[in-house]
């Protein structure tokens, strides 16, 4: 039988082969490939869940390699395909006579449980040439957004029998047997992303009607949505930096059929992926604490995860009192600010992923937050304000278009009525955005902020 899995290393992660060799010789279980702890005892795991539920566990020497076996394997999600490679190899199961990518974790009881990085995982397999897929049941909304690829559910390891004949017979999953959906299936057609119900990247977006007496904050906000140009709003507290950053989602376009695979692979891999929603269609909204390290807001780590930065890939990056953020975290945003990706270099290989977001930084005039403030007295030195503006740095607030001093609303403004909703403003900002793609059409960017420095003049 061939089955492959995924490891979800970077953006696109690596196909990985399960290669299973049955001898004569003391029963074990050999595991190479690199293999790392929870991998490896992937050994374990199978051979009881194997014997749970109701299969016997061959009684030789078994060998599994993990191919290639230069890189780096990780994670829990090597338990079904490694599981029904040997169960396949020893004639336990039927060989569906192509090949198949499996991902999922078992419980010692057989039972198969969700996993990250489905989505990443069959985009994966398609590109590769494999249409069928057996994921755990939790994942299949996920597995199923392409639209592409026939996806198998699987909740537990005894009925991998029933799902094996069934490829074998090429009928398509019992859920969509008898719905139009398993034809389009069936025929690998239509590359649109299949509705779900949608997946939350951002808090519930509040309306721009909330925002009353900052109208050159809400003009600056819809130029820079219309645009995708960063934002500096500073002001004492009570101005509305916060309020405004917040509702700055709600103005901006839907995301493209492109952008929208791109941003819920990126949640998919962090495993923040609703187990029961399909693709993300809104532009996600990110607004890290400022504790935050460097590796939180870019990506990193032992186990390479996809940072704040690449979280609000196509949406919004909100740095709150940015001042109290470390310095290094917050100069570490120059780059993915300059090209629109993250790169992470680890011996031996460098891992890129997307992080092409609009910042958004608010910040107090100073450390107490009263200067300027009428009825305060700003108790700062000048010692004290420049250091706290140099946490910002120049490099940083170069890559920021438009800045914007704020002041706490008139009473009146607060009891008037309400300012222009959301929805209208997105509409003249959704005219702006066609507008522009078609403007720059064939030069490689699309938006007002990304016109290279050659070009400015010409437009």
């Amino acid at each position: 039988m061939m089955v492959a899995a995924h490891e979800p290393s970077g953006f696109d992660g690596l196909l990985v082969h399960v290669e299973v060799d049955i001898r004569r010789g003391i029963p074990a279980v050999d595991l190479v490939g690199l293999a790392e702890g929870a991998v490896r005892e992937a050994r374990e795991r199978v051979r009881a869940a194997v014997r749970n539920s109701g299969f016997e566990f061959p009684l030789d020497r078994v060998l599994v390699n993990l191919a290639p076996a230069d890189f780096p394997k990780e994670g829990s999600a090597y338990d079904l395909p490694i599981a029904l490679a040997i169960l396949g190899e020893a004639g336990i199961l039927p060989d569906p006579g192509r090949p198949i990518l499996a991902l999922g974790e078992l419980r010692l009881d057989g039972r198969v449980e969700a996993i990250r990085g489905a989505l990443p995982a069959v985009a994966a397999g398609l590109a590769a040439g494999i249409g069928d897929f057996v994921f755990p049941e939790r994942n299949l909304a996920e597995a199923r957004s392409l639209g592409r690829g026939r996806v198998y559910g699987l909740s537990c390891l005894s009925d991998a029998v029933g799902l094996l004949e069934r490829l074998r017979e090429d009928r398509p999953p019992a859920d969509l047997e008898d719905g139009a959906a398993a034809e389009s299936l069936i025929e690998g057609g239509g590359g649109a992303m299949r509705e779900q119900p949608l997946a939350v990247a951002s808090p519930p977006e509040g309306d721009f009607s909330d925002i009353r007496g900052l109208a050159r904050a809400r003009r600056a906000l819809e130029v820079a949505a219309a645009g995708g140009h960063n934002v500096l709003l500073f002001g004492p507290p009570g101005s509305g930096k916060t309020m405004s950053a917040h509702r700055l989602p709600s103005i901006l376009p839907d995301l493209s059929e492109e952008d929208a695979v791109a941003v819920t692979k990126l949640y998919s891999l962090s495993g923040l992926l609703l187990e029961s929603a399909g693709p993300l269609r809104r532009p996600p909204f990110r607004a890290p604490h400022h504790s935050a390290s460097r590796e939180g807001l870019v990506g990193g780590g032992r186990v390479l995860r996809p940072g704040e930065a690449s979280l609000a890939h196509k949406g919004v990056l909100f740095i709150d009192e940015a001042p109290e953020f470390h310095r290094d975290a917050l100069q570490s945003l120059r780059e993915p600010l300059e090209e629109g990706r993250v790169s992470i270099a680890r011996a031996g290989r460098t891992v890129r992923l997307p992080a092409d977001f609009q910042l958004v930084i608010a910040a107090n005039p100073c450390p107490c937050g009263n200067l300027g403030r009428e009825g305060r007295a700003c108790l700062c030195s000048l010692q004290e304000i420049d250091h706290y503006w140099k946490k910002l740095g120049g490099p940083l607030l170069d890559r920021i278009d438009i800045r914007v001093p704020l002041r706490p609303a008139d009473v009146r403004d607060l009891v008037g009525p309400p300012g222009e909703s959301s929805a209208s403003i997105r509409a003249r900002v959704e005219r702006a955005v066609l507008l522009q793609r078609e403007r720059y059409r064939g030069l490689g960017f699309d938006r007002n902020s990304r016109i290279p420095a050659g070009s400015v003049g010409r437009f």
